[in-house]
């Protein structure tokens, strides 16, 4: 997977590309149907997902399956992290 992270509006230096790759390979990651009802006609996918330095991560993406462009990222908040652990407890 190629990662374009070229003019995100997040800061880089609070979530590094590395932690981004590895949340958007989380096994247990879970990802939520495109949003398609946008006025620009772009799909965008939404992820939750955990680094290696267990780190929950949302993410904000669109894909071709071989590019993925990151439009935003930041730290779970603790909704959201109650719901990564539920649905990864289900699958391990």
């Amino acid at each position: 997977m190629e990662l374009d992270i070229i003019d995100v509006h997040f800061d880089l230096r609070a979530i590094k590309p590395k932690e981004i790759e590895e949340a958007l390979e989380d096994p247990f990651s879970v990802r939520f149907m495109p949003d398609v009802d946008r006025p620009d006609g772009e799909a965008r996918y939404y992820a939750l997902g955990r680094t290696v330095a267990d780190r929950y991560l949302f993410l904000c993406f669109r894909t071709d399956g071989k590019a993925t462009r990151v439009i935003a990222a930041r730290t779970m908040g603790e909704g959201e992290q109650r719901f990564y652990d539920r649905k990864y407890a289900e699958l391990r």
